[in-house]
């Protein structure tokens, strides 16, 4: 191998340091209508009546849309495989509003001013309802987010509306109450995590238009062009063969754009009106009608003997959705799925959980999806089991952890062909110092330091769902052209499956052009997400350059008029190891291109019945100021098993950013909503972002396993970072000062009031 495991660099860096206009809102045509929204005031209310007439004269304006003008058809905005498991709530403009910020008007105009002007003028006439905005109080409440009568569920995933369930279920192996009676020590703990914002610098923009034929077509900052086609369609009630979607540079998306957050309100504004439209988020609607992550209460119960055996997981994760139920059925999931699993030796478990409807902001995907929250909670009950037993929590993870051969009964019995965990800690160990400084450190100034350590699991791919699909055409000259339906945010997805194309096609990374995404030309791909392209889309372009490289020489024989098993193909030519014929690639290409030849290509079409779970162990050392509660990361060290290393560099940077997101989640992000419904960290002045001086020092280090059924030996990466520094982090404030914060984030307030209790103990 010449290209893969190598720090290639990135195919578009050139263009994003220079500034070239590769984002959707440097394509926009300048002419087109801008498009704003009129948002609720109320968390719930029924719009009694709305008046558009002094809006729609005001100059510039080109159309103000209302419920009325819309279709009358439900949908859900989540990007996922149809049949969506998240319910068809959502309307693209509906009578009821069910968060503060939903939207109840679409407004068009030349220009900004305008728009803003003619939404001053939209007066609203609401009926105020009571909402429910404690997620703890919703399942079957008198209250209901979605009492109407064409709301429906396309999968059987437990929802009810008449309930305010989006969904509810469970699994169990073995009796887990039977088994706890018998542990000498029991946990039983409650954790509470926020819906963090994915905050990317590229808030939710697209642009559309209607082409020559009436096609609709919409450019949009997205994660999953084909989703996009169809939910659009669906909303829109067209056909699918009427809207075509292209995908230009993601500015970031982290999950975010998992979820079609803007795409339908120009959409709808140019069928109506036959003109391009473009829509930009600001950044106070990314905070308060977006797509963050669920908040999550989930019970841990933990069993264990006096040896530090586990004996017993029981997890209830209570998800909010809030207004909408956007991925609400599948991010719970991952709470239970990708926790318990970490541990071999449980004789019992029992995963179950319930996602209700509120009245605030929906949630939707961000990094990690659901395996975040619920490896915060079983990792921070592991780590009170340790303290517990007052035994070493790395020992008692080296005791229980799960190893490479097993089968996982709480991960849809999967067998673990590779898995590196052992060895990462082994490593993180060393390179934090764990025996020099566990558990803690008294500095003697009122300073103490301490550490703390999480493992955490994810998946490679929805199993039997995600779809990767790839294209490789000859092209005159001997070059490649790599169609790829994936969608590069930023991950550098365009270069790991050119890394991958050129080693398998034995030729250099520049005699790749790639070319992604546009529903009209790629082929067809689920989306960049559930860390499904390297695991997937790679395995595609793997089996479509064997393809290829097949076809190559079937050609170079026919050129040479000999028989195929006599000759091989070195990236350059096609030969006779054993006599004088040969022929060039560029040849080749040219005598196809310019003799009107069948086009030489290959494609493949890649899922698998497996999600092979990348690892990663991260260890934390914090300083806390005992006089006023103040945690400072002092060292995060991480090491990650993510199979075959495709490129080392896009690797570090995608384990340090993740990284940087959870410690974000652990000690700043916060959210908190008034009384009525109105969020208050709806800006970057209240909500707190780490910045490069509050991470810390992070250091990253990879421990390859080989894993069978990736290309390479490759497992996903992109997840799976963001998963350790909550439990880690907490972990090292509870062994610095005894006080173990179970709702994030960790602050000095909650640090300061859990030592002032202890001292009245």
């Amino acid at each position: 191998m010449h290209a893969v495991n190598s720090p290639v660099v990135k195919v578009d860096a050139r263009a994003l340091v220079t500034g070239k206009p590769v984002y959707t809102d440097d394509l926009a045509p300048k002419d087109s209508l801008i498009v704003k929204v009129l948002r609720s005031p109320h968390a719930h209310a029924l719009i009694k009546a709305i008046d558009v007439k002094a809006a729609s004269e005001v100059d510039g304006i080109a159309c103000v849309l209302t419920y009325e003008d819309v279709p009358d058809k439900r949908f859900t905005m989540a990007g996922q495989t149809y049949p969506e498991p998240s319910p068809y709530d959502r309307l693209i403009l509906d009578k009821r509003m069910r968060f503060v910020g939903d939207a109840a008007a679409i407004v068009a105009g030349e220009t900004e001013e305008a728009v803003d002007h003619a939404l001053r003028l939209i007066k609203v006439e609401y009926e105020v309802l009571e909402p429910i905005l404690d997620f703890r109080k919703a399942k079957d409440n008198s209250i209901l987010v979605h009492p109407e009568k064409n709301w429906k569920s396309l999968c059987p995933v437990g929802a009810d509306n008449r309930r305010n369930l989006c969904a509810c279920g469970g699994e169990e192996n073995g009796d887990v109450d039977a088994a706890l009676e018998q542990c000498e020590y029991v946990i039983d703990r409650v954790y509470h995590t926020k819906a963090n914002q994915q905050a990317m610098m590229e808030t939710f923009r697209a642009y559309t238009y209607l082409d020559t034929y009436g096609r609709l077509n919409v450019v949009a900052s997205t994660q999953i062009p084909f989703h996009v086609r169809r939910i659009l369609a669906h909303a829109l009630d067209v056909p699918k063969s009427k809207v075509r979607v292209i995908k230009p540079r993601i500015g970031g998306g982290f999950g975010a754009k998992q979820t079609v957050v803007a795409e339908v309100y120009p959409a709808i504004v140019t069928m109506k009106t036959g003109r391009a439209a473009k829509m930009v988020y600001t950044r106070y609607e990314s905070q308060i009608a977006s797509s963050p992550r669920h908040e999550m209460e989930i019970r841990v119960r933990l069993g264990a003997d006096a040896e530090g055996t586990i004996k017993a997981i029981d997890v209830y994760s209570l998800s909010n959705t809030g207004a909408y139920g956007e991925h609400g059925p599948t991010t719970v999931g991952l709470s239970g799925h990708k926790s318990i699993p970490l541990y071999r030796t449980p004789e019992a478990f029992r995963f179950r959980y319930d996602v209700v409807y509120t009245n605030v902001m929906s949630s939707g995907a961000y990094r990690g999806y659901g395996a975040t929250q619920g490896i915060f909670a079983v990792e921070s009950a592991v780590n009170e089991l340790a303290a517990a037993l007052h035994m070493d929590p790395v020992a008692l993870r080296e005791k229980n952890m799960v190893r490479e051969g097993d089968v996982m009964p709480a991960y849809y019995g999967e067998k673990l062909n590779s898995c590196a965990l052992d060895r990462c800690m082994a490593r993180a160990k060393e390179m934090i110092g764990w025996d020099q400084k566990a558990p803690r450190v008294d500095l003697g100034n009122g300073k103490v330091r301490g550490v703390g350590v999480a493992m955490a699991m994810q998946g490679s791919s929805i199993s039997n769902v995600d779809v990767g699909s790839v294209e490789i055409r000859v092209n005159d000259d001997g070059f490649y052209t790599l169609l790829i339906g994936a969608s590069d945010m930023g991950t550098g997805c365009d270069t790991i499956l050119a890394q991958m194309a050129a080693d398998c096609l034995e030729c250099d990374m520049d005699q790749i052009v790639v070319h992604s995404s546009d529903t009209d030309v790629s082929p067809y791909d689920s989306g960049s997400y559930a860390s499904s392209t390297t695991y997937l889309t790679g395995m595609a372009v793997v089996r479509a350059c064997e393809e290829l490289r097949q076809k190559i020489v079937e050609k170079g024989a026919d050129y040479l008029g000999c028989d195929a098993a006599q000759l091989e193909f070195d990236g350059k030519r096609v030969y006779q190891p054993e006599g004088e014929l040969e022929i060039s690639l560029k040849d080749i290409g040219n005598r196809i291109m310019c003799c009107n030849e069948k086009m030489l290509s290959a494609g493949y079409t890649h899922t698998s019945p497996v999600s092979p779970p990348p690892f990663m162990v991260g260890m934390a050392e914090v300083e806390v100021d005992t006089e006023t509660g103040e945690v400072e990361l002092i060292d995060y060290a991480a090491v990650v098993d993510c199979g075959t290393v495709i490129n080392p560099n896009l690797a570090r940077v995608q384990t340090e950013g993740g990284i940087a997101q959870g410690i974000g989640m652990a000690l700043y992000e916060d959210i908190t909503y008034t009384k009525k419904g109105h969020l208050i960290e709806n800006s970057f002045l209240q909500y707190k972002l780490p910045t490069r001086i509050d991470v810390g020092n992070i250091r990253v280090e990879f421990e390859s396993s080989y894993e069978p059924t990736g290309p390479f030996g490759a497992k996903s990466i992109g997840e799976i970072v963001i998963n350790t520094p909550s439990p880690a982090i907490a972990g090292a404030v509870a062994n610095a000062v005894g006080v173990q914060i179970r709702e994030l984030p960790i602050t000095a307030e909650k640090v300061y009031r859990g030592m002032r209790e202890q001292g009245k103990e």
